[in-house]
């Protein structure tokens, strides 16, 4: 049995951290390109989306005490083959976000030397950080939320210095909404800032070690989300008002620092986005690595993924596994090449929750959650934002997304051939 002892303001950092990595370090400069100023909108329409569907997740979450998260929601409302596609989906989120940021992580490295260029170091790098966190999330839970909560007071110190020092030099002359952007531009850019603000629900794959879940949950979840939100406006507001040529950098922040103070500023925010990404990859080990157990404990994984070490209580199978993977998968996918994937995953996975909580209302109306007003409309708000999100995507993602999908249920199908001869 997995120990509970991630606290209520351990899950809070988790929730922060996981959310709060690399895509805020660079997604600013996209989005702006796409819709200008009123990019600052895309982040308050995004932000209202994210909020929906944090509700919809405080209520279902609530009614499970276990490890998995989305995964358990989807099975105890829908059965087991929507419930592993939503536990494989959620695997493939981990997996291509951590490459996503891993290789962003390396482009940042590029900043002290040339040589992180090179695809062979690029490899190194990919292969030492992953054996590291790995290393920490197999000696135990407590040890990894420590690190954690480090990682994230590290994060926020740098992002808020560059807020409050670049709101003294704004120009406001670079605030123009004269003219909106066309809408499949705007539509682009909030679904863009998905991946800036999805993540959240890595604190719900692992409620199995959380104390008192039920009421620690909605605790963190509203609180990371509210925090989240007001650093995101002002990093965007001051990246527009210090930038003039943010829609062409690669580094905004970095950029934007170093317009306000010097080389130094540029330097501290790239160590900042550094250490930010390091907080992300070891939350993305720590949640991804819960999923092929909780598949496992399902029936759904083979029974060796179930194995908790007897003296760390972690479960070292599942660990070693998912950094096996991921280690594959950001070893051949580039940065934009996994991007697109971990969005649509991820908004698949919210849409099916917001059906979970329909559909537990009426299958299980008596049980003890902690119950939402205007549960099922909020339910119904978030389907019709995630469809209009996925709306936005492009024939080939979603292709590459069937085909990834496809392969699950490949996987799925061999373990039950196999699990009934047995």
């Amino acid at each position: 049995m997995l120990k509970r002892e991630i606290r209520k303001w351990d899950l809070v950092f988790l929730i922060i951290n996981s959310v709060i990595g690399a895509g805020i370090f660079g997604l600013p400069a996209k989005a702006f390109a796409l819709s200008g100023t009123h990019s600052l909108l895309a982040f308050g329409v995004c932000a209202v989306v994210m909020l929906v569907l944090i509700l919809v997740f405080m209520e279902v979450s609530s009614r499970f005490d276990r490890t998995g998260g989305p995964y358990l929601y989807v099975k105890e409302a829908f059965g087991d083959l929507p419930a592993f596609a939503v536990g494989w989906v959620l695997m493939l989120t981990r997996l291509f976000s951590y490459a996503t940021l891993v290789n962003l992580l390396v482009i940042y490295m590029s900043f002290f030397s040339p040589v992180f260029q090179e695809e062979w170091m690029r490899i190194v790098v990919i292969v030492v950080i992953t054996a590291v966190l790995t290393g920490i999330n197999l000696i135990g839970i407590k040890d990894s939320t420590k690190t954690t909560n480090v990682l994230t007071i590290a994060k926020l110190v740098p992002l808020s210095l560059f807020i409050i020092i670049g709101l003294f030099f704004l120009n406001v002359e670079a605030f123009d909404f004269s003219s909106p952007p066309p809408m499949p531009e705007f539509a682009n850019s909030a679904l863009l800032l998905i991946f800036a603000f999805g993540g959240f629900e890595a604190g719900l794959v692992i409620s199995g070690e959380v104390e008192n879940p039920r009421k620690n949950l909605p605790f963190a979840l509203m609180t990371g989300a509210l925090i989240i939100t007001v650093f995101y406006v002002l990093i965007q507001v001051v990246a527009i008002g210090t930038l003039p040529d943010l829609a062409t950098s690669d580094k905004p922040l970095a950029d934007a620092a170093s317009r306000i103070m010097g080389y130094g500023g540029g330097l501290f925010i790239t160590i900042g986005a550094i250490v930010s990404i390091l907080g992300t990859l070891n939350v993305q080990i720590l949640s991804g690595s819960r999923l092929p157990l909780a598949l496992s404990e399902s029936g759904q994984f083979p029974e060796v993924f179930s194995f908790v070490h007897p003296r760390f209580r972690t479960p070292t199978v599942a660990i070693v596994f998912f950094a096996f993977l991921i280690i594959i998968v950001a070893v051949v996918w580039d940065f934009m090449g996994s991007l697109a994937i971990s969005v649509i995953a991820r908004l698949l996975i919210y849409l099916l929750v917001c059906g979970a909580l329909i559909r537990l209302r009426k299958s299980q109306p008596g049980a003890d959650y902690y119950k939402l007003k205007f549960g099922v409309p909020l339910a119904v708000a978030g389907i019709a934002a995630t469809v209009w999100l996925l709306s936005s995507t492009k024939i080939e993602e979603i292709t590459d997304m069937v085909l990834w999908t496809v392969f699950g249920f490949m996987i799925y199908g061999l373990h039950r051939v196999f699990s009934r001869k047995i």
